[in-house]
Order: structure tokens, then C-alpha cells, then sequence
């Protein structure tokens, strides 16, 4: 009559010899973990992708040029994972900037006491000039030349200081490829804009007929625009930029679209 009670605290026994082992089962074998997916540390950069050779969209759709390979091998040196490059008119480029839709801005900016007002420039990456564009046989020696003409340049920019500042009306256009093209209709009798801009409409439309000659209007020197106190990120990018010009990464950007190497100043 004892054989039952027997069974039953055998069977208790069991259970809790079972529970023990899969408590210890269960302590020996580690929780899974999620891994931490990395953080992308990006670089955002405004810049007016309309302007060859320093930006402008390849057959893709992607932008492309002297600026755009720049920033990019700065970024990179900078440690940045990605730099997002988001195209604007050059005209609202400060503003936004200001405003924290950039970190930077790269688009062939000139350097000038006036914008230096408004933004943290590195230190200068491009020696260029200004050019006046006109259709062969305009006998046009100087921009003193330009008076009494209708004189096309881009919105904003040392083209049109350069020309309003000898007294003559200009007519605006939102990028130089536009004021080119109105040259070429004969919307204007001249273009006056940066030196490397002009040249390559010219290359690119070899059939235009177009001539230019140095408005010998001075030096200018191209910059990286931030923001105002950024000075975290302007050491950075003067140091990056540094080390490209000294370990020759800067004049293989340069030759690669001008043909040549970079000039020193």
C-alpha cells in the first residue's frame, strides 16, 4: 500500500532534478545582443552644381568636378563617412549656411572682404580671374570696352562687382552656363565671369565662335565657406587641406580637370 506514495515522490524528485538542470542550462548559455550599428558621420555641403568645371551633373545624374573631388577627399581625410553634397543657386547658398542646412559650402566662392562678413572662409584652394566672353571679331581689348553694351554675368558674384564697379549696367542670370547660352543668341554682346568657367564653355562648344581675354580685373582666390565660430571645423579643413597640397592628392584633382599642374600661391 506504500508503492504508490513511493511513485509520487519519485516523480517530485525527478521534477526538480529536471528544473535544477535547466536552470543551469539556461545561466551557461549568454543572451543574444543586437550589435550596435555604426554611427555615419556625414559632412553636409551646399554647393551650386551648375557651374563646369568645379560642379555640375555627370551623364548620371550625380554631381561632378573639381570642387565636388575636393570636398570629397577632404571629408574623407576629415573622417567623415560620407559627405552629402545638396545643390542650390549660388544666390542663396550664405543664407542657408547660416541658417545650419550646411556644414560648408564649396561652389567656386570667391574670397571678399564683404562675404567674410557673413561666413568662415578656409584658407584659399583655387587662384582664379575674370574673363570676358564675346563672339569673335567684337574687338573688345578691356572691360572699359563693355560701355554702352549689354553685359551678361551671374547673380551675386565678382563678375558682376567687376563690371558694376567700373559704372556699367549688367544683366543678371542665375548661373554663367545661362548667361553664355545668352550669348550665344545674342541675348548679350559679353559675358564677364571666372576664367576657368569661360574656357570651358569654350572647349565644350568649339564651334560657338566665342573668344575671351583677361578683364585683368585682379587675383582671386576661391574658399571653403562655414559657418561663422565654426572654427572646430575650419581647423580641420585647413589642416586636411594642407596635407592634400603637400601629399600631392591636390594636384592630382587640379590636373585631372585643368590639364596642368596647379599653380603655387
Amino acid at each position: 500500500m506504500f508503492k504508490p506514495k513511493f511513485r509520487l515522490v519519485l516523480a517530485g524528485m525527478l521534477s526538480l532534478s529536471l528544473l535544477a538542470l535547466a536552470g543551469c542550462g539556461s545561466s551557461s548559455t549568454p543572451a543574444p545582443t543586437n550589435p550596435t550599428p555604426a554611427v555615419e558621420k556625414v559632412l553636409k555641403v551646399g554647393s551650386d552644381i551648375a557651374y563646369a568645371p568645379f560642379e555640375f551633373m555627370d551623364e548620371k545624374q550625380q554631381a561632378t568636378g573639381f570642387d565636388i573631388e575636393l570636398i570629397q577627399a577632404l571629408g574623407a581625410d576629415m573622417g567623415y563617412t560620407k559627405v552629402d553634397i545638396q545643390t542650390s543657386a549660388f544666390d542663396g547658398l550664405i543664407l542657408a549656411l547660416q541658417n545650419g542646412n550646411y556644414d560648408a559650402v564649396i561652389s567656386a566662392m570667391t574670397i571678399t572682404e564683404e562675404r567674410a562678413k557673413g561666413v568662415l572662409f578656409s584658407d584659399k584652394y583655387f587662384l582664379s580671374g575674370q574673363y570676358i566672353a564675346m563672339k569673335k571679331g567684337s574687338n573688345i581689348k578691356s572691360l572699359e570696352d563693355l560701355k554702352g553694351k549689354k553685359i551678361g554675368v551671374q547673380l551675386n558674384t565678382t563678375g558682376q562687382y567687376a563690371v558694376e564697379g567700373k559704372g556699367m549696367e549688367t544683366k543678371k542670370y542665375d548661373t554663367t552656363p545661362d548667361a553664355m547660352n545668352s550669348l550665344l543668341t545674342g541675348g548679350v554682346d559679353a559675358v564677364v565671369a571666372d576664367s576657368p568657367v569661360v574656357l570651358w564653355f569654350q572647349a565644350q562648344n568649339p564651334s560657338a565662335q566665342i573668344e575671351s581675354i583677361d578683364a585683368k580685373s585682379g587675383e582671386e582666390f576661391y574658399g571653403i565657406a562655414m559657418k561663422l565660430g565654426n572654427t572646430e571645423l575650419a581647423n580641420k579643413m585647413n589642416a586636411s587641406l594642407k596635407k592634400l597640397m603637400e601629399n600631392g592628392k591636390y594636384n592630382e584633382i587640379y590636373k585631372k580637370w585643368f590639364k596642368v599642374d596647379a599653380p603655387k600661391f
